[in-house]
């Protein structure tokens, strides 16, 4: 089933009503209210803003989450990822050097040119020529490194046991009530927030990861210091080179390959300018 068509049916029958008339005391095209369709893990499905589409509904309602965490209809659940990667931010450690960033960028502009140059020699196509995101810029003051780093991160899963709940937050002057009640046969929850209460204050819950600092302790003379650390890798308990199954004379003819002439004085002439 397309999403397109999930939400077309969705908004369909929230505006059919039991009553005798077939009209709504209330529906989802009142403008003084907002309406979601949220999963067991708080991730939006359906909403009046398109955009919001696969969004945690606690970084569009973090007030209506946080009062939903407090209340026990959802609960956070800690995850961690040891395979992740971030960012740090290096540093120059000379400051006379930015008086030399002109130059720089000039001689990183022509050894660019010449790595683009042969990488066409060798490989014999385009592909690195244009879709290169190589740029030649001055960096002021340090640059971006990216690290393995472990990582922790919240996740949210709703509250079997309860099927409905109502409640109000208190918003510096003016009350923001909601209604969260549950599908049938489903794993989904429709919510109904009142849009006339902006809890502009509130915080938005987010799944952003952090990073884990692990922390060691050194014993130096009789001085317990702290050591912040990364912690390290595990390697492998054994090493298999080979197997037996394989042969070594059917690898590829490598040492059939001759070097070019122009290829090799290229990167001759590129080792010198870049030392």
């Amino acid at each position: 089933m397309k999403l397109e068509f999930f939400q077309r049916k969705f908004w369909t029958a929230s505006r059919q009503c039991a009553a005798l008339d077939g009209k709504c005391s209330i529906s989802c095209d009142n403008e003084n209210i907002n309406c979601y369709l949220i999963d067991n893990n708080g991730f939006i499905l359906v909403a009046e803003d398109f955009s919001q589409t696969g969004v945690f509904f606690g970084e569009v309602e973090g007030a209506v989450m946080n009062k939903l965490l407090i209340m026990g209809s959802f609960k956070r659940v800690t995850l961690y990822d040891y395979q992740a990667i971030c960012k740090i931010f290096a540093e120059s450690s000379d400051s006379a050097h930015s008086l030399l960033d002109p130059y720089f960028a000039f001689f990183a502009a022509v050894k660019w040119l010449m790595t683009e140059l042969v990488i066409f020699l060798v490989e014999f196509n385009l592909y690195s020529w244009w879709y290169s995101d190589l740029t030649a810029k001055a960096h002021r003051g340090g640059r971006t490194m990216l690290v393995p780093c472990d990582t922790e991160y919240p996740a949210f899963v709703s509250e079997r046991t309860i099927k409905e709940t109502m409640g109000n937050i208190d918003c510096e002057g003016c009350l923001k009530s909601f209604v969260i009640q549950q599908i049938p046969s489903s794993n989904l929850f429709m919510v109904v927030v009142d849009s006339k209460c902006d809890c502009q204050s509130s915080i938005p819950i987010t799944m952003e990861p952090i990073e884990i600092m692990y922390i060691l302790f050194r014993l130096v003379g009789e001085v317990r210091r702290p050591a912040v650390t990364l912690k390290d890798r595990r390697r492998p308990d054994s090493c298999h080179p080979f197997h037996p199954e394989e042969n070594a004379m059917e690898c590829g003819g490598a040492l059939g390959l001759a070097p070019q002439a122009a290829a090799t004085l290229l990167l001759a002439l590129f080792s010198l300018l870049a030392r």
